[in-house]
Formats: C-alpha cells, sequence, structure tokens
C-alpha cells in the first residue's frame, strides 16, 4: 500500500486515537487534534502504517509561529477578506482555519506529509471550514503560487538552512506575482530578518514542550515588494495595524 492509500484509508483512526480535539493557546475559538506525547504518536503511526522513517507528527501541536500568524489573521480580518490564500508547510492547518474565519474566499494548505493533510481536513471539519488541503512538495514548483493565489502564508519553516532557502524563493516568487506574503515566526536561525518587515508582535503562551520556553515572543513579518532597508519600511500593499499592546 502507498504513503497515500495508507494515509486515506487509516490516518483519521490514528489522529483521533493519538490526540485530543481541543483549544489551542492565544486562539481559542479554534479547536485542533493534538497530541500530548510526540514520541508515542509517532510509533503508534509506524506501527499501524507498517512503516518506517515516517516525517515526526509535526501537525499535531500548536507551534508558535502558526499561533501567533492565527491570531493576527482573526485580529486583522481585513488582511485576508476576500483574498485567494495558500498556507505552504501547513501542518495542523492552524493559520489556514484562522484564513477562513477571517473571511479568506478560499483557502489551500499545503504539506508534504500525507497524515498532516488528513489532519487538516479533519482539523477544518472540527472548525466548520472549507479548506483543500494538498499533500505535495511545491516549493520548487516555478507555476506556483498561481497568479490566482494572492496572499501566501507561512509560519514555523526557518528551522533549516535548505528549506528556509527555499521557502523565501517560493515567497518571493508570490509576492512578484502580485501576492501578499505574511510569515509567522520567532526568529529562528535561518528567519532572513534583513529581508522583511515586522508588523506585529504576540507572547505566545504554552510552549514549553515544544519550543523549551513557557512564552515565546513571536512576530508577524511581511515582506515588501522591495527589500525592508528599516524597521519601520512598510509593505507596498499591506495595511499596518496598531502594534497589539501585549
Amino acid at each position: 500500500m502507498t504513503g497515500n492509500a495508507w494515509a486515506r484509508r487509516a490516518t483519521p483512526e490514528v489522529i483521533r486515537a493519538g490526540t485530543q480535539l481541543r483549544s489551542v493557546p492565544l486562539v481559542p475559538d479554534i479547536r485542533l487534534h493534538q497530541a500530548s506525547d510526540p514520541i508515542s504518536l509517532w510509533q503508534r503511526t509506524e506501527l499501524t502504517s507498517g512503516r518506517t522513517g515516517l516525517d515526526p507528527p509535526f501537525w499535531a501541536f500548536a507551534w508558535a509561529g502558526g499561533l501567533a500568524l492565527a491570531r493576527y489573521l482573526l485580529d486583522h480580518p481585513e488582511m485576508v477578506r476576500g483574498r485567494h490564500a495558500i498556507d505552504i508547510a501547513s501542518g495542523s492547518g492552524l493559520v489556514a482555519i484562522a484564513a477562513a474565519k477571517a473571511g479568506a474566499a478560499a483557502v489551500t494548505a499545503y504539506d508534504i506529509d500525507p497524515v498532516a493533510a488528513a489532519a487538516i481536513r479533519m482539523n477544518a471539519a472540527a472548525n466548520g471550514v472549507t479548506i483543500l488541503a494538498v499533500c505535495a512538495d511545491i516549493l520548487d514548483q516555478d507555476n506556483l503560487p498561481s497568479c490566482g493565489a494572492d496572499l501566501v502564508l507561512v509560519a514555523d519553516a526557518f528551522y533549516e538552512r535548505d528549506l528556509a532557502g527555499k521557502v523565501m524563493r517560493f515567497a518571493e516568487r508570490g509576492r512578484a506575482r502580485g501576492a501578499a506574503v505574511l510569515v509567522g515566526d520567532f526568529g529562528r536561525d535561518y528567519l532572513p530578518r534583513d529581508r522583511l518587515t515586522p508588523l506585529a508582535s504576540y507572547d505566545v503562551p504554552g510552549q514549553r514542550m515544544l519550543e523549551g520556553d513557557d512564552t515565546k515572543r513571536t512576530t508577524i513579518w511581511a515582506l515588501p515588494r522591495r527589500p525592508a532597508t528599516a524597521a519601520s519600511a512598510e509593505p507596498d500593499d499591506l495595511e499596518q495595524p496598531p502594534q497589539p499592546s501585549q
């Protein structure tokens, strides 16, 4: 059985057995299937699938960048309302769900893990929104993002050098085609701060198990049409909201 075929048949049961559907920090009106023990969930997934070397269950947790970006979209629906949004390296689908709740006309969530794609569909259904979840590696596809996508969302994707480079090239292609680009990240090693403009920051609670701290100060960034030369530089087509007083 191929990975995708196994995911379609077995993954919903594995997700339900290894997680609990509960609210997430900072965005309590969104519920996700979340795991309390990543190792046991990982082992259970490999045992059920009969395959080893599966991706870690990144989809089973609410990471700081995704939480902050979801909060930002819900706080500023004017940034997403009526747009065709794509969420790359979507994981649980948290950011995609927030975009749909904030009024996006359509949302597509991409992830390379077939289990993540199944989790995104389940999480979207649990939150009463419609999201197209696609299991595909799209970062090197020159035809994406398409001209129809006018909002590119990415969170927590700058933890590896090669991945960060691919994500930025993808984001820049989208920006060149007229899309707005929003990034949620607390400042990982490979985040290209000099090419991004900060918009807002949030104190994201509940991150000790994932990031080693109880709270992570996490920033929402925009990719401007021209490289930012100062922290006060503003993207050309994104209205600047007031900074959250947190």
